[in-house]
Formats: C-alpha cells, sequence, structure tokens
C-alpha cells in the first residue's frame, strides 16, 4: 500500500490543487493512503475533510513584514511545526511528500528530505512563491503551470504540467440552454460574468455599482454577478432599494459554474493561478483585475503572462473602478475581439494536469 502526503493551503488556490492531485492519486492506486498536512487556523482544516481526507495541523504562521514584534510567535510557531512535522513524517512513513505551497509545506516537505524522501512541489503562478522557492533545492521534481520558471527553480527539476482544475467545468449548448433558465438570463443579450472569488472583491463591486446607470441604459447586456458573501448584504440593501437594474442579476456564490462559464460571452474576474487555468481549457474571453492584496504581487505578473501572448485583457485594480466597464461594455459586442481572445487562451491550456503530476509522483516512487 502506498503512503502519500499533501501538505500546503491557506488559500483556495493551494487547496484545490491538492484536493485534485489527490484525487488523482486515489484513482490511480485506489487502496493507498492519504495524509493531508495544513495549517490549524486555514481554511483547509474545514475544505479537506469536506473532500473527504485526513488532515493534520500545524501551528505554522506567516511572517509578519509590517510588525516585526509578531515574528517572535511566528519563529515560536515554526519550531513547533518543525517538531510536529518530524514526529507525522516518523509516525507515517510517506513514500513521497507533495508540496502545494503556504506555509504548512515547508516543516513537512523539509522533513521529509532530512529522511530522504523524495519530494515534490507544484507551484500554480507564474510568480513562484517564498515557500516553494525555498523547497526547490531539495525537492525532486517541481511542477509548474508557466513558462520560464527557470529564473526561480533548477531547469532540470522543471516539468510543466499546468494546474489540476475542476473536472466537472464543461461548456455547451445544453449548459448554455440550462445555464440561462437556471440563472433567469435573456438568451437575447449579451452575458457578462463577473467572479469575485467565493469571499469577493471589493475593487469589483465597488466598479460595478459606479457603472450601474450605464447598465441600466443598455438593454442588449446582462450580468451575472457574484459579488462574494463578504460583499452580499450591502449589495442585497442596493438591490432592495431599486438601485440596481434588472439586467443585472446578484449572487452571493455562484455553485453551477458550468453554467454560468456557458452562458458567459465574457468574463470579468481576479488573476488567480487556478481561475486562469480554467479560463484556459474553456477558452472564454476575460478581463482579468489583479488583485494587489497578494504576495508579491503575482496576481499581476499571472496577468501579464496571458496579455503578453494576446490572451486576456489587463485592467489595474486602481484604474477599474473608473474604466473596467467601459471596457466590458464595448468589448463584448466586439465578436472579432472576443473571438481572438477565445482562441488565444484556449492555446495557453494544460490539459490532465492531476494527471500529469501523478505520473511525476510514480516516477519518483
Amino acid at each position: 500500500m502506498k503512503k502519500f502526503i499533501v501538505s500546503g493551503g491557506g488559500t483556495g488556490g493551494h487547496i484545490f490543487p491538492a484536493i485534485s492531485i489527490a484525487n488523482a492519486i486515489r484513482k490511480r492506486w485506489p487502496d493507498s493512503e492519504i495524509l493531508f498536512v495544513g495549517a490549524e487556523d486555514r481554511m483547509e482544516m474545514e475544505r479537506v475533510p469536506a473532500a473527504g481526507y485526513r488532515i493534520i495541523g500545524l501551528p505554522v504562521a506567516g511572517f509578519d513584514r509590517k510588525n516585526m514584534i509578531k515574528n517572535i510567535s511566528v519563529a515560536a510557531k515554526l519550531i513547533k511545526s518543525m517538531n510536529k512535522a518530524r514526529g507525522i513524517i516518523n509516525e507515517f512513513k510517506p513514500d513521497i511528500a507533495i508540496g502545494v505551497g503556504g506555509y504548512a509545506s515547508g516543516p513537512i516537505l523539509k522533513a521529509a528530505s532530512a529522511k530522504g524522501i523524495p519530494t515534490l512541489i507544484q507551484e500554480q503562478n507564474s510568480y513562484a512563491g517564498i515557500t516553494n522557492k525555498m523547497l526547490a533545492k531539495k525537492a525532486s521534481v517541481i511542477c509548474v503551470a508557466y513558462e520560464g520558471m527557470e529564473s526561480y527553480f533548477p531547469k532540470d527539476k522543471i516539468v510543466l504540467t499546468g494546474n489540476p482544475c475542476r473536472q466537472d467545468l464543461i461548456v455547451s449548448a445544453e449548459n448554455r440552454k440550462k445555464g440561462y433558465e437556471h440563472f433567469n438570463l435573456d438568451p437575447k443579450k449579451r452575458t457578462i460574468l463577473m467572479l469575485g472569488g467565493s469571499l469577493g472583491a471589493a475593487t469589483l463591486n465597488k466598479s460595478i455599482v459606479s457603472a450601474l446607470d450605464k447598465l441600466r441604459k443598455d438593454e442588449n447586456v446582462q450580468v451575472l454577478w457574484q459579488c462574494g458573501k463578504y460583499y452580499f448584504k450591502d449589495m442585497q440593501k442596493l438591490q432592495t432599494e431599486g438601485k440596481i437594474p434588472h439586467n443585472i442579476h446578484l449572487m452571493d456564490f455562484i455553485s453551477r459554474m458550468d453554467y454560468a462559464y456557458s452562458v458567459a460571452d465574457l468574463i470579468i474576474s481576479r488573476a488567480g493561478a487556478g481561475s486562469i487555468s480554467e479560463f484556459s481549457l474553456l477558452g472564454k474571453a476575460v478581463i482579468l483585475v489583479p488583485s494587489p492584496n497578494v504576495a508579491e504581487d503575482h496576481q499581476t505578473k499571472n496577468a501579464q503572462a496571458l496579455v503578453n501572448k494576446e490572451a486576456a485583457v489587463m485592467i489595474s485594480d486602481a484604474l477599474a473602478p473608473k474604466l473596467l466597464f467601459d471596457f466590458a461594455l464595448e468589448m463584448v459586442r466586439n465578436d472579432d475581439e472576443l473571438k481572438k481572445l477565445s482562441e488565444n487562451i484556449i492555446q495557453l491550456a494544460q490539459h490532465n494536469s492531476a494527471e500529469r503530476i501523478v505520473d511525476e509522483i510514480e516516477k519518483l516512487i
């Protein structure tokens, strides 16, 4: 029986690839034992058990660049996490340790390497995260989603696999028809899908609120708007007050993303690596508004990698409230531009990423 440790998390961008890799491992080795290791107070402690896997939490925390005094406790937590990680490795005895980024993957992969256990890391972004950069020297293989990662990792260890994505996303004429019915949309209108993530994105919400009058006057365009749970009450209040026009369909969270992607003529989104991978696989035209609130501004680098190949349009977070919907309303009517973006982004898609990562895992063990 093969034993696997999958470690990392902190955000959905780390957690979803980790679960996808675990699912692919279980498919190849049905009798395998898989243990997740995450950070005690992060979302993986809920999401991973919900996906059917056991998880152990480490008391690890991130380095605080603004308040140096807080880093005394961060250092103490790191020492505790290293000790706990060594205990996990000694007790579980994995055949391999897989890291997907995030604080928790550091201690567990270091402990595995010290025991001579092979390690594989998966980097989702076009700009390598600090934990993965630290682990790269001892890693056996580094699976990446973008070309040109040699500036961060040893070239001979890099394998281009792409990011594992949800397997239930299918864009089709049937799903498009069902999507119009599901969301109560008009099939005769052009549809803009705006995604702020499950929690929401303040700038995207601010951008559409500032464009409500423009959208009210435009009878040929409709917007499917996922505002996120943090902002839903405030946005719902605007709707109750009659400030949101009928061609804007407000939701806190969209569960049927297969329907949403199928009806979308144009997508507005942050530039997370997982989202970009989905847009690429599905060939969707997209305007990217990178979040400025991420490490090393990596979302801008993710978006720029697409812009350089004319596979997406990027608008900065600072300019979005003023310009985003001027661009969007013009673009959604431009069939040539939508076609060009769709054709170019689909060329960047990496298919069967989870299975290709498991291919590398199989070689190592």
